[in-house]
């Protein structure tokens, strides 16, 4: 009928014949897709089910001969294929004008298996789009029942009674429960249940309301409809969303910030390349022989099960050697002068079974001339003392200056006169020194200068907080002395111990020279002392002056037998 033939163009079909137009138009008021056969070209008087056979070969009602795999289903007459389960039908059964007899198949196929055939072969029809989306199994029988009434009406035709129906598929209508209270809270609006119960209906959704709380039936042809949110989704729907509140969230604001020790972490590394050391990343994986090279408290190495190199096979423990690997690219490469650091991690075993301690260190390599001055013909050649200023100039920054100190100690790979560890208060947190030159040799190197510290209890120990002062308005007197003591006798225990003796009145104490030669007596050193007398309230008499430093050469006396030199 034209009425008919109209409908199907505005949704975009194109009528064919009275027949099947008929199955067209089910698909728009049903949703179910329905698929006529010319009975008497079907070749038997059965309809069968099947997976194809693989390679099997079928020509569908676009007239393409289309090979077939065996995950796909087909229905067929007993022995060939008729039509490609849930896609189109053959061209072998087709309805055309001449059709007498029409078998009228409805059946509900699974949408993944449809829309693996369809993407298959680049089929995608009607029948295929629905069936990937989901129909309702209930109408299969009542579309083909509709279908059978309008042929009858609009086609002349004589339905023959009785259904051959197999496999029957019952679906229940899901019953789910909502409260008010759930779907204001997460829309954000003040529905009544009056709303709720008319959107409800509007949707042809049977309900009923227990408790403030509405009950929904909901038809199986809604199958995407299980749970709470799919109901308040559809209420969101009907109502509008344009007529959803829109407000802002209502939280605590919380600033990102970087933690305590992302804070000090950074100041080591500004601090460092504010001296003129160039930053650089190494790899975590070492060979197993530099795996505890130059490391600080070496333990058992730790090798990876499958390592894809030797020199990449073991967890390091240092940072130092491949500092120096990099100093020796960057030699090689015409860069004789070299300054490099680096923040990262070490691994220390923990006993068989248990996972590493991880520990971050910071270390750096120094090599070649610290200044060059071509204009004014200057040089300063890196030695012990440039790098050891560069970790003083650190601690000073961080505020552990006075808390750090310096000893001799034998490492292996570094130099035994020329090597110091690092103390914080009562703890060696690191070293400092020359690599020694087996070790330089080793590594292709000249003269080099390392440092390696515990990151982790460097930026552990409680600083007090920075205080400022003014500029003192009274001056301040300094006394030299030259100290002779024993040549093991440690500069900074010396100092240590002038600052103890000296009271409140002694502010700074500084070694400004070391004399070990002639005129002096075997095993003897003389060390030169600068020590600043200052009370910022005042101005000091020499009587006061001279009372605190005699304390001082009193108790360097008792305690390291030294003497003024003359």
């Amino acid at each position: 009928p034209l009425w008919m033939q109209t409908r199907l163009m505005a949704a975009g079909i194109r009528p064919h014949n009275n027949v099947v137009d008929i199955t067209n138009y089910i698909l728009l008021e049903y949703g179910q897709p329905l698929h006529a056969f010319d009975y008497d070209r079907l070749g038997s008087k059965e309809i069968v089910v099947r997976h194809a056979s693989e390679g099997e070969k079928f020509v569908t009602l676009d007239d393409q001969e289309r090979v077939l795999k065996g995950n796909q289903l087909v229905i067929t007459n007993g022995s060939g294929p008729v039509a490609l389960a849930g896609v189109m039908g053959g061209a072998n059964s087709e309805v055309k004008d001449d059709t007498v007899n029409v078998l009228i198949e409805s059946a509900y196929f699974k949408g993944l298996t449809v829309r693996q055939a369809s993407k298959d072969h680049g089929l995608r029809s009607e029948a295929s789009a629905r069936f990937e989306k989901g129909i309702d199994p209930n109408r299969t029988r009542v579309a083909a029942d509709r279908a059978a009434e309008l042929m009858a009406e609009y086609a002349s035709g004589e339905v023959v009674s009785g259904t051959v129906e197999v496999d029957t598929l019952t679906v229940e209508p899901a019953v789910v429960a909502v409260s008010l209270g759930r779907i204001n809270d997460v829309l954000g609006t003040e529905l009544s249940m009056e709303e709720v119960q008319d959107i409800m209906n509007r949707l042809q959704f049977e309900n009923k309301v227990e408790d403030e709380t509405i009950v929904v039936t909901v038809p199986t042809r809604r199958g995407d409809i299980t749970i709470e949110e799919d109901i308040v989704e559809e209420i969101a729907r009907m109502y509008g969303y344009d007529n959803l509140p829109t407000t802002l969230p209502v939280t605590v604001a919380t600033p990102g910030k970087l933690t305590e020790y992302q804070l000090g972490r950074r100041k080591v590394r500004r601090f460092l390349e504010g001296a003129g050391l160039a930053q650089t990343t190494t790899y975590s994986l070492t060979s197993a022989e530099k795996a505890t090279q130059f490391a600080l408290n070496a333990t058992s190495t730790i090798g990876l099960a499958m390592p894809m190199s030797e020199d990449r096979s073991t967890l390091r423990q240092s940072l130092v050697p491949h500092l120096l690997e990099a100093v020796k690219h960057n030699n090689a490469r015409q860069s004789d002068s070299i300054a490099l650091y680096e923040t990262g991690s070490v691994f220390l075993s923990k006993g068989e079974g248990e996972l590493p301690d991880e520990q971050e260190r910071a270390a750096g390599a120094i090599t070649g001339l610290w200044h060059a001055h071509g204009w004014q013909g200057e040089k300063k050649v890196v030695d012990f003392y440039v790098i050891k200023g560069v970790l003083e100039g650190l601690f000073a920054q961080l505020g552990l200056e006075k808390r750090i100190s310096y000893a001799p100690v034998k490492k292996d790979g570094m130099h035994p006169g020329r090597t110091a560890a690092v103390w914080l208060d009562e703890k060696e947190i690191g070293y400092v020194g020359q690599v020694h030159p087996v070790a330089q040799k080793q590594y292709g190197l000249r003269e080099t200068y390392v440092f390696e510290l515990h990151l982790q209890e460097l930026l552990a120990a409680d600083v007090e907080e920075v205080r400022y002062s003014a500029i003192p308005r009274f001056p301040s007197i300094t006394r030299d002395i030259a100290l002779v003591v024993d040549k093991n006798v440690l500069a900074g225990e010396v100092q240590r111990v002038i600052y103890a003796a000296g009271g409140e009145l002694l502010k700074d104490v500084t070694v400004f020279d070391l004399y070990e030669g002639e005129r002096m007596e075997e095993g003897k050193k003389s060390v030169a002392f600068s020590l600043r007398y200052l009370d910022p309230e005042r101005t000091l008499t020499d009587e006061e002056v001279a009372k605190a430093h005699g304390a001082v050469l009193e108790a360097v006396e008792k305690e390291f037998g030294a003497t003024l030199r003359s």
